[in-house]
Formats: C-alpha cells, sequence, structure tokens
C-alpha cells in the first residue's frame, strides 16, 4: 500500500497547478533570489520540486535548477511545463529521504511542504534535512516552509482549511497534542474529475524542533520566520497565527553530516 501523499499526488498535477497558493510563486521566488544574492553562478537544489513552479520560474530568470519529486505524475507536468515555457531544468525522480548527487549545490529550496514534513516519522523527516545538508557547498544557503505547531496550538486546523479553498477537502480531523500530529480525512478531486478519500498524517514542528533538527543535520545560522503565500519577509515575526514558518539557514562550513 503506498503512502497517503504519494497517492495525493497520482493524477492531480493539473489540479495542483490550480491551487490558490501557487499565486505566491512570483514573489516567493523574488526572495529566494534575494537571499542567494542574485548570484546565478550558483546552482539550486529545489526538493519535493512538484510541478516544478519555483524551478521553472527560477530557470526563466537565468537560474541552473535541479528538480526532485517522488511523483513520476508531478515531474510528467514539470517537464511539459519547462519544454513549454522554453527553459531547461533537469527533473529527476528521487526520493527526498535517500538522495546523493556527484556534485554538491549553492543552494538548495523545499517549499509548500514539498517532502518535509509529509513522513510518517521524525526520523524520516530528519532525513531529508540531513539530505539537503548533503548536497550543498560549505555556507550554502537552505530555504524551507513547513507547518508551524503554534498554529494548532491556538486555532483549528480544519476550520483555517475550510476558509481556503483547494481540491483537497478536510472532512474530519484531529490534531494530537502528544505527537503534533495532524491526522484528517480528505477528499481530493483529481485531474479526471474523479474523487478519492485519502487519510493523511502531517507533522507541524515547534520552532525549537526545527532548529535542532536542522543543526542536527549539519545546518548553522538558522533563522525562522512567519510566511504567507507569496509573502517571505525576514522583517515579519514567527506567531501563533501563522499556519506555515518560513527557515532559512545555512549549511556549516565544516563538519560531517
Amino acid at each position: 500500500m503506498k503512502p497517503w501523499y504519494e497517492e495525493l499526488f497520482e493524477n492531480y498535477a493539473e489540479s495542483y497547478d490550480r491551487e490558490v497558493f501557487t499565486r505566491g510563486t512570483v514573489a516567493e521566488c523574488d526572495f529566494i533570489e534575494a537571499e542567494l544574492g542574485h548570484d546565478r553562478t550558483r546552482t539550486i537544489l529545489d526538493i519535493g520540486c512538484g510541478t516544478g513552479r519555483h524551478a521553472i520560474e527560477l530557470a526563466r530568470r537565468g537560474w541552473t535548477v535541479t528538480g526532485i519529486d517522488l511523483s513520476a505524475d508531478q515531474l510528467r507536468r514539470a517537464r511539459a511545463k519547462a519544454r513549454a515555457a522554453g527553459v531547461t531544468v533537469r527533473f529527476e525522480r528521487r526520493d527526498a529521504r535517500r538522495f546523493r548527487f556527484a556534485r554538491p549545490f549553492g543552494a538548495a529550496i523545499l517549499i509548500c511542504e514539498g517532502a518535509f514534513p509529509l513522513m510518517a516519522t521524525d526520523a524520516e523527516n530528519f532525513e531529508i534535512l540531513r539530505c539537503a545538508a548533503r548536497a550543498l557547498t560549505p555556507g550554502a544557503p537552505f530555504i524551507l516552509t513547513t507547518l508551524n505547531a503554534l498554529f494548532p496550538l491556538y486555532h483549528s486546523v480544519k476550520e483555517f482549511l475550510d476558509q481556503h479553498p483547494s481540491g483537497v477537502t478536510t472532512q474530519a480531523g484531529a490534531f494530537d497534542l502528544l505527537t503534533f500530529r495532524d491526522r484528517s480525512t480528505v477528499a481530493v478531486i483529481d485531474d479526471s474529475g474523479r474523487t478519492r478519500t485519502l487519510a493523511t498524517d502531517e507533522r507541524f514542528y515547534a520552532p525549537s524542533e526545527i532548529a535542532w533538527l536542522l543543526a542536527t543535520a549539519g545546518f548553522t545560522d538558522i533563522e525562522i520566520r512567519g510566511c504567507d503565500t507569496g509573502v517571505f519577509d525576514h522583517n515579519r515575526p514567527l506567531t501563533p497565527d501563522d499556519f506555515e514558518m518560513l527557515v532559512i539557514a545555512r549549511r556549516a562550513a565544516s563538519g560531517a553530516v
């Protein structure tokens, strides 16, 4: 039986690109470029790239990007979109928990829960961060967005999702305060118009947990901020009202990872 996140992204690539949150892609890439100092000699690894929305937009701007994802369906659409846009992006089917490249990258991004934190265990989520660190040159930046555990302590996850229309509708859900996991039953309308029901299991992380995981994985200079679709800003503090957090870190200059 496939994990829920693999089932979710089967025959869902076109529907994914119609999701409201994809409208923030251009502004998010503006932030990524600025964070990388507009230094296009840096190669970028997009982990959990999905349909390639960030990878293709960055390639349009002159960046050299490699995108990896576990979903063959999402990658097919990513390649088609890159051809249509007239840009070159290397898209590869890889598992974010266990990948290696012969040459390190000058930056990595992992935006919108492309892989982390969808895994069934904290150990698997940690492996994604460790692989990211191994893939980077010393001092290279890593930009990550992930689910903020402060949010469900004060708000209902289901109510938040109900207020943000999507092709994935939450029918029922419960947040476990012991594990910081939100387990929900969702209805997914796929590209063929068929409705599927899935049981999801997503890990929300506290800022202190993320900081510890990143430091242990081999990152330093860890900065955690609040964010929203298309709104990535160093000056935005993280609060319990932020559904996601923005994390910026750098691969440690030395030490094994």
